[in-house]
């Protein structure tokens, strides 16, 4: 998980680092709030200071992930580089942290923890990742250096959706980033203009 955000309590990073280093390894059902204390370096009852159990922590595990997504996403879109090298890029910025999951044997328990715990924050999230897609299409198309076939937000959508898929069936992370490589080269081929 990144945590480079500096407004961050550094109380409540240590947390979500442990946390996030603790589900990795333990898995969400079998992760305790003694463990996610312990690699914070602080005690249970402090830990209660911030959250009130594990749910809420996994909670603001998936809001960060999404939120830290959205801004690395427009960040490699926003370059001034051709569709192919963009899309390279976005693809990049929304693996990282994709090795953790694909890594841990409770990876796909992880994913499903998301869902299940999380649902109203990995729809906005998913929601707000399409957003960006969206835009980016509708720039570069406005601008004459990609056509689409179809409205910008269901463009966007199948590309999440694709990449979604990639994450939920590569066997191993160097898989996924080959396959999420070969997206972006066929999803530039298919938009140049």
């Amino acid at each position: 998980m990144n945590m480079k955000d500096a407004d961050i309590d550094p109380k409540v990073k240590a947390i979500l680092e442990s946390a996030w280093q603790v589900f990795a390894t333990y898995g969400f059902r079998k992760t305790s709030m003694d463990d996610i204390a312990r690699g914070a370096k602080m005690s249970r009852p402090a830990v209660y200071l911030y959250y009130k159990n594990k749910e809420a922590i996994f909670r603001s595990l998936v809001e960060m992930h999404y939120t830290t997504k959205t801004q690395a996403l427009s960040a490699a879109l926003n370059a001034d580089a051709p569709v192919e090298t963009l899309l390279q890029a976005a693809v990049a910025a929304q693996g990282d942290g994709v090795a953790t999951l694909l890594n841990s044997p409770h990876g796909m328990e992880l994913l499903d923890a998301g869902t299940s715990t999380a649902p109203d924050i990995v729809e906005a999230g998913e929601a707000g990742l399409q957003r960006v897609y969206a835009d980016w299409l509708q720039r570069e198309s406005d601008a004459g250096r990609i056509r689409l076939a179809d409205d910008p937000a269901e463009v966007a959508a199948t590309i999440a959706a694709a990449l979604k898929g990639i994450k939920m069936t590569a066997p191993d992370y160097a898989r996924y980033t080959a396959r999420a490589a070969q997206l972006a080269a066929l999803v530039a081929a298919g938009l140049t203009a």
